[in-house]
Order: C-alpha cells, then sequence, then structure tokens
C-alpha cells in the first residue's frame, strides 16, 4: 500500500515536472526558432524611441492619425484587460454606444454618409486589442488625415498602400492594415 503510493507521488512529481517545465520550455524553443523575433513581440520605434507593440492596439483619436478599432478592454487598449464587450446585437445599451460611435465618427468624417461608415471601425474586436483594420477602413480615413496634416489625399493613399499587410501565403486571412505601423510610417513620411 504504501510502495503504491510513494510510485503514485513520483509519477506525479514527474508529470508536473514535465508539464509545467519541459511542456513550457518546448513551446519557448519553437517560438525561438519558428516565429518572427524570436518568439518576442515586434516592437514599433520612431526617432529611435519605441512607441508600441505592434500586436496590441493604440487609442489614437487625433485628426492626424489614423484610428483603429474601438476597445473594450479597459481604459485605452488595457492589455490586462482583454476581452469582448459580451454585449448582443439587441443590447440597448450596446446599440447606444454603436450610435454614439458612429455619431462620432461622423463628425470627423462630414464627407461620409452613415451607410458608409465600416463596421468594424465602430465595433471592438473579440480581443478588445486588436491592432489592425482593413484597408477599407483606412481609405475611409484618409480625406480627414490629408486634411489635418495639410498634404494631399494622393499622398496618404500611397503610404496606405505600402502599408497593406497580405493574407499569409496570399491564401490565410484577409488584407489589412496595422494602425500603429501606419501611423508611424505617416510621421516618418510627413511628420507633424
Amino acid at each position: 500500500m504504501i510502495s503504491n503510493l510513494i510510485k503514485s507521488l513520483k509519477l506525479t512529481i514527474a508529470f508536473c515536472v514535465l508539464f509545467s517545465v519541459c511542456y513550457i520550455f518546448i513551446l519557448w524553443a519553437f517560438a525561438r526558432v519558428a516565429t518572427p523575433n524570436n518568439g518576442n513581440a515586434e516592437v514599433v520605434e520612431l526617432n529611435g524611441k519605441v512607441v508600441g507593440a505592434a500586436n496590441v492596439g493604440q487609442s489614437f483619436t487625433q485628426d492626424i492619425y489614423f484610428w483603429g478599432r474601438p476597445s473594450c478592454a479597459g481604459d485605452g487598449y488595457d492589455a490586462t484587460s482583454s476581452a469582448g464587450s459580451n454585449k448582443g446585437p439587441s443590447n440597448e445599451e450596446y446599440l447606444a454606444e454603436l450610435e454614439a460611435r458612429i455619431d462620432t465618427f461622423l463628425v470627423h468624417h462630414p464627407y461620409l454618409k452613415r451607410a458608409e461608415v465600416p463596421a468594424e471601425i465602430v465595433t471592438a474586436s473579440a480581443s478588445g486589442l486588436d491592432p489592425h483594420i482593413s484597408p477599407k477602413a483606412a481609405y475611409v480615413q484618409v480625406q480627414r488625415v490629408a486634411a489635418a496634416r495639410g498634404v494631399t489625399p494622393e499622398q496618404l493613399m500611397a503610404i496606405v498602400n505600402a502599408n497593406i499587410e497580405e493574407p499569409l501565403l496570399g491564401l490565410f486571412g484577409t488584407e489589412k492594415v496595422n494602425v500603429l505601423k501606419l501611423n508611424v510610417a505617416v510621421e516618418k513620411a510627413l511628420g507633424k
């Protein structure tokens, strides 16, 4: 009886070590070899200073910047509060939030009709931290950003088009634009 208990205890300790140390080490080693940046977060720099991580959305509200998706993750894309809103499409509070977001977007984009506002620009992602928007969501903002920066829309369109990320292997996913990278590219090309 005692020998069986000791064997069970040894087996339990062996599995604890295997799954809590070895498994994590294997994942870490795989990430170092098979992922970009050796498993580290991709950081974005401007003028030699880190301005953010490319895989976490940031809040841009000034007209000189392209805006990303809204966040439900606390105040200002708080990664410790990553989550969706859990509000369904018939929830009154959620619908009121959407209406307020659409109204705010239209105030800054008076050249758009309500039906032209991309859904993704007024709805938060499931994580609340999405760093990407579609090229369409970037294109509808070009006129606002160009006017705020005093440049032509064509100059900004060229920057947007240069920052479109293609689907993985041309098959998996959709075209997307990383908002932080786009805003950094605009800053580098045009300044404030």
